[in-house]
């Protein structure tokens, strides 16, 4: 066995322990999101006694140590924290092999481990849980971590099966340094996108939940909005993520027309994944020009969210597994 062929085989052992971890992770979340949920709607249960002084009853004797108030919600709170504390440590630890993975894996390709759909699906995860802790050391957002992690287990579980390639040389195309710009620049972007969507789309669910409970109607599949924040939350802290990712997936279009140049003699020609990468472009410009000019939030905000994701995936998978055009070269 080659050096080369040693670090491919130890990339693929990091990159099924990550998958693992992150399995786990996504467990400890659900946990943590469904504990809490009905640690919100439950009612405490108190055990503490009134006295009633005034009415004839004799004082509290201060001077022995007073019980402590206990019940279901503490005993709750606290399984629910420890779940959630235990969830964002796996989430660290499966980041932790997922990039160790990446790295043995350029290595073992002798380039950036990204140069085909196996190697971006799992960088794209991989930017995908790192958004996610970037943003929670910022905000209170652990109740992404169950959309985030499901997300990174079903993308890296694509990656290994169905997009999996065996580590190789780069194809005349790929061997540009606009390569690293324009795919990282566009990895980066993916992870936050994701993000930025997946509370656009939760905040749809919460809504249609307060709904159908406000008009005295079953929940239905709904119910599970019941465990999400409130919807303001939500829809402020999508809006503030996908302001920031548009300006790099801006800057991984304009990078791509550089290196589409450099490559092919043209900046831009209309191949279907440059099509679709624009479509992308538009449907989340008009997301945050809704937002900052027409007034526009709530549900028909989230609803342009959720389309714009639905163009980036087909992009990202629909475009380079069922059409053919000159990024073909990065198929599975």
């Amino acid at each position: 066995m080659t050096a080369n062929a040693g670090l491919s085989t130890f990339s693929n052992h990091l990159f099924v322990s990550a998958v693992v971890v992150y399995a786990l992770a996504m467990l400890g979340f659900a946990i943590d999101t469904a504990a809490g949920a009905r640690s919100a709607a439950a009612e405490p249960a108190r055990t503490e006694e009134r006295v009633l002084v005034g009415a004839g009853g004799p004082p509290p004797d201060v001077s022995k140590p007073q019980p402590v108030i206990t019940g279901p919600r503490s005993d709750r709170a606290a399984f629910v924290a420890r779940a959630g504390r235990i969830a964002v440590a796996l989430t660290v630890l499966a980041w932790g092999l997922h990039g160790a993975s990446l790295a043995t894996r350029g290595f073992a390709d002798d380039a950036l481990p990204w140069s085909n759909m196996y190697g971006f699906a799992s960088a794209g995860a991989f930017a995908v849980a790192g958004s996610y802790l970037v943003l929670l050391t910022r905000q209170r957002v652990r109740w992404l971590g169950l959309a985030v992690t499901f997300a990174v287990v079903l993308t890296m579980g694509l990656a290994g099966t169905v997009l999996y390639t065996a580590a190789g040389p780069l194809q005349a195309p790929l061997r540009s340094y606009w390569l690293s710009i324009h795919v990282s620049a566009a990895i980066i972007s993916s992870g936050v996108l994701t993000v930025g969507s997946s509370a656009a789309a939760l905040y749809l669910v919460r809504t249609r939940y307060d709904a159908r409970v406000g008009a005295g109607r079953s929940p239905g599949i709904a119910g599970v909005g019941r465990m999400l924040p409130a919807p303001d939350v939500l829809d402020r802290t999508a809006y503030r993520v996908l302001a920031f990712a548009f300006p790099i997936w801006t800057f991984a279009i304009i990078a791509g027309a550089i290196w589409a140049e450099s490559a092919w003699g043209r900046y831009w020609g209309w191949d279907p994944k440059e099509t679709w990468a624009f479509i992308t472009w538009v449907i989340y410009a008009g997301y945050l020009h809704a937002r900052s000019t027409a007034g526009w939030r709530g549900r028909r905000a989230a609803w342009i969210a959720v389309v714009g994701f639905a163009a980036f995936l087909f992009n990202f998978f629909g475009v380079n597994i069922f059409i053919v055009g000159l990024h073909s070269y990065a198929g599975i």
